[in-house]
């Protein structure tokens, strides 16, 4: 079907003067701006964060919990062939959803070890430090408390720091916080996101699949081939990345575990450099002239190889770092929370030993750890307190680490079963609850303290 009007006649859509967004702004676009404003709020993602975790704790104590736990227990079935892939919807989350979440904690590590606070050995001494107290003091305490009891599995579960909490918490008190200690804390967090992933591959792997560990490994070689051959884009190695994870899975290595492999391997430096595009875009200026557009045969191929160009003047770490952040942020976590944090509250477990194991590795053990081992390192030399940071600053961005809510229950999973325990899920909510409102109320309180 053709039309009697012109592309000329139809009315255009009113513009409005904006240097950086030389586009006609249209109706979706005023709906969907106040939307990205939005999102663009560093607290925002601990805040859907905070509804999602309700939402289950509301659904799972209430006359529909049987329908919700169904709804992520029901099974998804892939068939081809003599091929089948049968497991429940929670599983994957867990398995499927939570390896792009582990794949851009990958993609982070690697810009923190290559431009980042890590990239100084002397610089990254005390967060490094400081990580590793918050998950040996933890992980001790409560083996103390469960030591050749059933819950001394749990080891592993009040380790690990949730830093889109604590990025939520830092951003609710503003300039209240010192930047280094902002700094402090999130590279703080990247270490144990490291020490958690060391955890799940040593402390929670139990038998290997030796064939299908092969497959992995060589999908993974496979991974460097490409890389090494130039190889740019991005489907290839999307396909050789689910072949990993699918052998990783089959292993029996918890296959989350190829998501950071993956991102650890993305190169973090870009192919082409600003001034080379530059000259690019001045030789190509010609090709977009109106005359020049208006005779052109081959418009899309020019535009694909401007849009390819493009990309390249940012690393393919830089570039999927920001593409894939804001669906975990917003997406995957929140989905994990739903799946993950409908715990049936009963007050007497509360009392239940391994919730007060939780609760006690991740209040007390967490911010203790961190400061012991930050101190040794200070009086040792091994490391110096940033300018400007007092001690009592420290202490009580401490207890914000105490925030383990995404990898604690994503661990309590793996150390208790696919649905995990619910006394060490309501352990893991309290800790974190409490974590948060002392390390929130102390920090206020510090900072007070030093503008006085």
């Amino acid at each position: 079907m053709t039309s009697d009007v012109t592309l000329n006649d139809r009315p255009k859509p009113r513009v409005e003067p904006d240097a950086s967004l030389p586009l006609p702004l249209q109706p979706i676009d005023r709906l969907l701006r106040p939307v990205a404003r939005i999102l663009h709020i560093e607290a925002t993602s601990g805040i859907v964060l905070v509804l999602c975790t309700a939402v289950a704790l509301i659904a799972a104590n209430s006359s529909y919990a049987e329908t919700y736990m169904a709804f992520w227990h029901q099974h998804v079935r892939i068939e081809f062939g003599g091929f089948v892939f049968d497991h429940t919807l929670h599983h994957v989350i867990n398995d499927g959803l939570m390896a792009i979440f582990f794949f851009v904690i990958g993609l982070e590590v690697k810009r923190e070890l290559v431009h980042g606070s890590l990239s100084d050995w002397r610089q990254a001494m005390l967060p490094f430090a400081a990580a590793l107290g918050g998950m040996v003091v933890p992980a001790g305490l409560y083996l103390m408390l469960q030591y050749d009891q059933p819950g001394m599995r749990g080891w592993g579960i009040p380790m690990a720091t949730d830093i889109a909490f604590v990025v939520g918490c830092l951003a609710l008190l503003g300039s209240r916080v010192p930047h280094s200690l902002r700094m402090l804390l999130l590279s703080l967090a990247i270490v144990d996101d490291i020490g958690a992933i060391l955890v799940i591959a040593i402390g929670y792997t139990e038998a290997v699949a030796v064939p299908y560990l092969m497959l992995a490994a060589g999908s993974i070689g496979m991974v460097h081939v490409f890389a090494k051959l130039g190889v740019r884009r991005f489907p290839p190695y999307i396909v050789v990345g689910a072949v990993a994870w699918y052998a990783l899975h089959q292993s029996g290595i918890h296959a989350t575990l190829t998501g950071v492999v993956l991102g650890l391997m993305t190169p973090a430096r870009a192919v082409l450099v600003p001034e080379r595009f530059r000259e690019y875009l001045q030789f190509k200026q010609r090709d977009f002239s109106d005359q020049q557009w208006a005779q052109q045969r081959h418009r899309a191929k020019v535009v694909r190889e401007v849009q390819r160009l493009t990309r390249e003047t940012v690393s393919p770490l830089e570039y999927l770092e920001v593409t894939l952040h804001p669906w975990t942020a917003y997406v995957i976590m929140p989905v994990f929370a739903l799946a993950n944090a409908a715990v049936v509250i009963r007050p007497e477990q509360i009392g239940d030993s391994v919730a007060l194991a939780v609760m006690l590795g991740l209040v007390i053990g967490k911010p203790l750890g961190i400061v012991l081992f930050s101190w040794l390192a200070v009086r040792s030399g091994l490391a110096r307190l940033p300018h400007r940071l007092p001690w009592r600053m420290l202490v009580a961005g401490s207890c914000l680490a105490g925030i383990g809510f995404t990898m604690a229950l994503f661990i309590d999973g793996l150390a208790f079963g696919e649905a995990g325990l619910d006394t060490a899920k309501i352990g893991v909510l309290i800790g974190s609850a409490v974590s948060a409102v002392v390390g929130m109320a102390l920090l206020y309180w510090a900072s007070a303290a030093q503008h006085d």
